[in-house]
This record gives C-alpha cells, structure tokens and sequence, in this order.
C-alpha cells in the first residue's frame, strides 16, 4: 500500500505540482508522516508548510492565465517529477524505503503529468471552455492529496 501512496502522490504532483508537496509538508507537521531525523525533517517546519502552500495557491491562480505554459514543456515537466520524486521519497522514508518511494512518485508524476494533461483537453473540449476542467482538475488534487496523506499508515518503531 506503501508505495501506491507514493505513486498516487506523484500523480498529485503531475497535476498540480505545488499541491504534492503542500501536503507533505502538512502532513509532516501534523504528525502525520515522522521524517524526523531524516534528509527530509525539513519538509515538518512551518516554513515548509508556508512556502509549499503559498506556492500551491499561487499555482493555482496562474494555472487559469492564458500565458502559462503547457505542463509538458521541459520547465513544467520537470518540476513536476521533481516534486514526484520528493513526495514519493517523503512518503517511503519513514519505513526506509524512501528509493521506492522515490522511483515510485517519479512514475505518478510522469502518468499524473500526459495523464492530467489529456482528461483536462477532454473535459474541456466537453464544456467548451477551459477554466471548469482546471477547477475539476484543482479539486482532484487537493481531495486526492488529503486522502493519500490521511491513508498514510503510522510507522512501526521497535
């Protein structure tokens, strides 16, 4: 289940590549997902949480501008399998295996990224406009990014 939650995250990640993070870091800050202690304690620091949000709703404001680009060019791409591949990390270090974790959000982010990017040019074709697909497609990766951290299992310390 581990590491379709790291997927699942990087497919967050592919849609909205601000919200994956996001909610990592409040998970971690909640308690919810322990990287204490790891190369990623960082993303538990309230600084984490507001930098990561802020962007997240700043994202969400410029994916509605007309000028933004394609989420398939190399910087968007990009940042999206980097956030991929650090949710899916963040998700698999508590149970040590933050390399699957990892691998495993890199693949999310490149099936959320084609993915995302093709039922948007559906559902917008079917409305005939764009700005409801984005709101679809923002509320699918907000509600999909606070069940995967909520389904997060509580690591076991021996």
């Amino acid at each position: 289940m581990l590491y379709v939650l790291a997927l699942l995250i990087g497919v967050v990640a592919g849609l909205r590549a601000m919200t994956a993070p996001a909610a990592i870091a409040w998970a971690a800050y909640l308690g919810w997902l322990d990287l204490s202690g790891s190369w990623l304690a960082f993303m538990g620091t309230i600084w984490a949480v507001g930098v990561f949000t802020i962007l997240a709703v700043v994202e969400y404001v410029t994916d509605q501008l007309p000028s933004t680009p394609s989420r398939k060019v190399p910087q968007q791409f990009g940042a999206r399998v980097i956030m991929g591949a650090l949710t899916g990390a963040a998700i698999g270090t508590p149970y040590g295996a933050w390399i699957v974790g990892l691998v495993a959000g890199i693949i999310g982010a490149i099936a959320g990224t084609y993915g995302g990017a093709a039922a948007r040019a559906g559902l917008a074709a079917s409305f005939g406009k764009d700005p409801p697909a984005a709101f679809i497609e923002d509320a699918v990766a907000i509600i999909g990014a606070y069940l995967i951290v909520s389904a997060l299992p509580i690591p076991v310390t021996p």
